[in-house]
């Protein structure tokens, strides 16, 4: 029989610990705010209520920091605890400074709507409102960010060791997931070098975060993939991939990125082709290590004994976040035009990998100092999150088959057809089913981490 290697973090020193714990409350909060502004969201658009609102476009000011909180501010954190947890007492620091200007740059985009209006401009990747306010607050956790990645990268993450044991692979791909971090840092600062100073609005906002979006999103699959070895080996899954192979994995992964260079030093930055090359780069590489690592976890979830109770959940995450990342997957491939077969992929991409860090969390929240989730009430809640994305996808999916175009909603929202009408009522059935099972996850992590009287 094929030797079973586990991918497991051993448990950090009580610093670290303490740390991964505050980036994970960082990222709780920003989906409780995003939540919460979800709710005045709705409340913006209803009738005799709206008019309460300061200003006119509250609705796309309030849209634009609801994405970003539960999205940027979301994903990051989540990989600053998994750093952090895989992080020794060496520039401590630099570590919690890290998470202050991290905290503190998201409370100000938090309460950005209410504190003067700017143009809200829905660029892709990282939309904005074009105001002070809101942009010291991106930038500030930017710098957090930043900080954190050179943490990740130098003496602070521990020693990967030698290669014979699934600890060494799996911090390899943490390491992976650092590099990306770390070139998403510089081509977002290059990007910005080089837009000339007579691009604004919009146009500025969109160039200058296409590049460093589109290789950001290494990051966020390769510590999906990290989650799930991590979550099939302490869930009873076989894991038979060699830690050598799996580092040349996790390296073919990462290796696409090296073409960053070549698009901005031969390419017109603010030319359709500098775009298109960005896009190709992710169709090309950002599946490169998912799809071994996904089928090798499948065939163990095939072949696993019967799960315990914790096992069932952390199976279900696996479950929905490996058919999601595949769906999504498929979709992008079959992009010919614009239209929500794009919304239908990333919508896909992005919640496999919410997903993976939502059980994630789940598993590692008694390890950082936290109470344990009810397990019945979490399985439940992933099988809501992840039937209701799949419905929200094939949903969105479909109307976009049939020429559904996307950014518009409301009037400007035309259903030409049948099969556009079903698609997008089957959108909103799934998308109604996973925000339920999303604020299903918020009170079993903020019940978890909430202080209880001994």
């Amino acid at each position: 029989m094929s030797k079973n290697y586990s991918y497991v973090l051993p448990e950090p020193d009580e610093e670290s610990r303490r740390l991964s714990a505050g980036w994970l409350i960082l990222g709780i909060s920003a989906l409780v705010a995003a939540g919460l502004l979800a709710i005045l969201l709705v409340m913006a658009r209803t009738p005799y209520i709206k008019d309460i609102f300061p200003w006119n476009n509250f609705f796309k000011t309030a849209m634009v920091v609801h994405v970003d909180l539960s999205v940027l501010m979301w994903f990051l954190p989540c990989a600053g605890m998994i750093w952090s947890y895989n992080s020794t007492r060496r520039h401590l620091k630099t570590g919690w400074v890290a998470l202050c200007l991290a905290s503190l740059g998201t409370a100000i985009v938090a309460v950005s709507p209410f504190l003067g209006s700017g143009e809200p401009l829905m660029n892709n990747y990282f939309p904005v409102i074009d105001s002070p306010v809101f942009l010291t607050g991106m930038v500030l956790f930017g710098i957090g960010f930043t900080l954190l990645v050179m943490r990740s990268l130098s003496l602070g993450c521990s020693p990967i060791g030698p290669l014979k044991d699934g600890t060494a692979g799996l911090r390899i791909g943490i390491y992976t997931a650092s590099i990306s971090s770390i070139a998403a840092v510089g081509t977002l600062v290059w990007a910005y070098l080089l837009i000339p100073d007579s691009v604004q609005g919009w146009e500025y906002y969109e160039v200058l975060f296409w590049g460093s979006g589109h290789v950001l999103q290494f990051t966020h699959t390769l510590l999906m993939i990290v989650a799930w070895l991590w979550l099939a080996s302490v869930s009873g899954v076989r894991i038979t991939l060699s830690p050598r192979l799996t580092s040349l994995i996790f390296a073919l992964g990462v290796v696409t990125i090296l073409i960053t260079p070549y698009i901005y030093l031969s390419i017109d930055i603010m030319s359709v082709e500098s775009a298109v090359w960005f896009t190709r780069l992710m169709t090309a590489g950002g599946g490169l290590a998912a799809l071994p690592f996904g089928l090798v976890v499948i065939v163990g979830l095939y072949l696993a004994s019967p799960p315990s109770a914790q096992d069932r959940v952390l199976r279900v995450t696996l479950f929905y976040s490996l058919l999601l990342f595949g769906v999504g997957g498929v979709l992008g491939f079959m992009i010919r035009e614009s239209s929500t077969l794009i919304t239908a992929h990333y919508h896909g991409s992005n919640g496999a990998i919410t997903v993976a860090f939502m059980g994630l969390v789940y598993f590692l929240l008694p390890k950082i100092g936290f109470d344990k989730v009810q397990m019945r009430l979490a399985r439940i809640q992933l099988h809501a999150f992840g039937l209701g994305q799949l419905l929200h996808v094939l949903g969105l999916a479909w109307a976009g088959g049939y020429g559904m175009r996307r950014k518009i909603a409301g009037d400007g929202q035309s259903l030409d057809n049948f099969q556009q009408t079903a698609g997008m009522a089957i959108m909103g059935m799934g998308g109604l089913i996973a925000v339920i099972g999303g604020v299903l996850f918020l009170y079993l992590v903020v019940r978890a981490m909430w202080p209880r009287k001994k």
